[in-house]
């Protein structure tokens, strides 16, 4: 059912309720403070949202640039990893070791050793030393039994992959590097070495870097055991130091994932921490936005904000003084207005206003006289369409005409009709009966259908209508409100079975 209220006018309350409310120029002045300061709490209000709101979006950004950051880490990894597994795959194979050097080193290595940002891929026998090189076919000379990812390995038969913290590596002057290793076993079980993967730190810095994080923004990339592995903005002091005793990293491993605000143990700036711990590697990844950049655009608006809210609300306590002065003028407009409120101005019929007065005082009466009371919901059919083709104004010349069908015909004074809104129209009919209201429904719905007003949009050629019918009997415990949504109901139902016709409930 339509609800169009355009034409509806708002209620006024009794001039003797406003008289009593604003019966001096000082109460309007004090209204229009009161007034003044709500729009001010309410202007606080919003504005307090919007750093909430900003709080969220920033926290909603660091969250997806860790979720970029970790995919993309965890993806390289996974095929670091199964590089390394066929390394130590075919080791294992006496018919690989067998092979001559180059074509062992394609076997094992196949390309992976020439993939970006990857150093040396080494396998070193039990005492730490290189046996087999993928940067030469002469394995390079160096032991490096003292390293942690060769200790690991060689102490604990499970380790499984083991990723070491930064280090400086000896093959390749120094570069920042970290380790993967995997354990070589004999068949017997025991250490026969490890087989690694050097991994250069350059690749999260160039990840890290792409990220937007603002002017005070960091992100960074932290072992489970507290060493710090890369952040941003890059310092080589920071790149190994142990950050496990920071109250940063104690919040990291307490949970999965989570966000907080909290400031940096390493530079001590004020941060929103967002962190996530890797599920299948010993990482965390850690995005943080600075306060002040999450806040900076929420500060510029603010101060326009509160200052144009500032300037309206003193514009609104001053134009309180001068609605002051006006406030007789104004009450007699009203009531001129409300003598003209009371009709539809373009059909002549009572407006929504009306009905909903002349409603509440019918069917009050028909309940005390326990009398039969029905109603009737009348709608244009496809009148929208009607408007399309023909135009506004011949859309309203329609509705005048249907109007003054349904004011012909119904003729006892109790009798009304009132325009509901749109194309929609009620027909309240006291002390009438279903059979009588459907007597006079198919009366107006035959009348307009007798118009003739061509409709080529409409199945029948011409403007019709269709009626919803309801009525209320005593021996029914129902309200007013049941019995609209009941005659809406059946509106309903006369648009579903193809227009032109009246419907009432199966049970009225």
């Amino acid at each position: 059912m339509a609800t169009d209220t355009t034409n509806d006018p708002t209620p006024y309350a009794s001039p003797t309720a406003r008289q009593h409310h604003l019966s001096t120029p000082n109460a309007i002045v004090l209204c229009g403070a009161l007034i003044a300061l709500v729009m001010v709490g309410l202007c606080a209000l919003v504005l307090y949202q919007g750093r909430l709101d900003a709080l969220d979006r920033a926290r909603d950004t660091s969250r997806n640039l860790a979720l970029l950051a970790e995919r993309d880490i965890e993806r390289n990894f996974e095929l670091y990893e199964l590089s390394l597994q066929a390394v130590v795959d075919g080791v294992a194979r006496p018919d690989v070791m067998a092979l001559p050097p180059k074509l062992r080193n394609d076997v094992l290595f196949d390309r992976a050793a020439s993939a970006r940002f990857l150093g040396s891929m080494l396998v070193l026998d039990p005492t730490g030393r290189i046996v087999i090189d993928s940067g030469s076919l002469s394995p390079r000379q160096g032991s490096f039994a003292d390293r942690r990812y060769f200790t690991i390995q060689r102490d604990n038969p499970g380790a499984g992959l083991y990723i070491s913290s930064p280090y400086a590596s000896r093959l390749r002057e120094g570069a920042p590097s970290i380790a993967l290793s995997r354990r070589l076993s004999n068949p017997d079980g025991s250490f026969a070495g490890v087989a690694m993967i050097a991994v250069n730190l350059e690749y999260f810095h160039k990840l890290f870097a792409g990220l937007s994080l603002g002017p005070h923004g960091a992100v960074s990339l932290i072992g489970r055991d507290g060493v710090m592995i890369m952040r941003q903005p890059f310092d080589a002091n920071v790149i190994g130091r142990d950050i496990s005793q920071a109250d940063t990293f104690k919040r990291f491993r307490a949970s999965a994932e989570g966000s907080f605000i909290d400031t940096s143990s390493i530079d001590g700036a004020r941060r929103l921490y967002y962190f996530r711990n890797f599920p299948e590697l010993p990482l965390i990844i850690m995005v943080a936005e600075g306060e002040e950049d999450i806040y900076a655009a929420w500060r510029r608006r603010a101060i326009i904000i509160g200052s144009l809210m500032g300037v309206l609300a003193l514009g609104f306590v001053t134009l309180s003084f001068v609605l002051a002065a006006q406030f007789r003028r104004r009450m007699r407009a009203e009531s001129e207005l409300q003598l003209l409120a009371r009709t539809d101005g373009l059909t002549g019929l009572h407006n929504r206003r009306t009905l909903g007065e002349i409603l509440d005082q019918e069917w009050r009466r028909a309940r005390r006289t326990r009398s039969l009371f029905s109603l009737l919901f009348v709608d244009i059919d496809r009148f929208k369409a009607y408007n399309d083709a023909y135009g506004h104004q011949a859309g309203d010349d329609a509705l005048a005409a249907v109007a003054h069908c349904i004011g012909e015909n119904i003729r006892r004074p109790a009798d009304t009709a009132a325009r509901y809104g749109g194309e929609e129209f009620v027909v309240v009919l006291p002390d009438t009966s279903a059979d009588g209201a459907r007597c006079i429904a198919e009366k107006i719905r035959k009348a307009i259908s007798d118009l003739a007003i061509e409709h080529a949009g409409s199945e029948y050629g011409r403007v019709t209508a269709s009626i919803g019918l309801a009525s209320w009997r005593p021996e029914l415990d129902v309200d007013v409100s049941a019995l609209i949504r009941v005659a809406d109901e059946a509106l309903y139902n006369a648009k579903a079975c193809g227009r032109n016709r009246v419907m009432q409930p199966a049970s009225a």
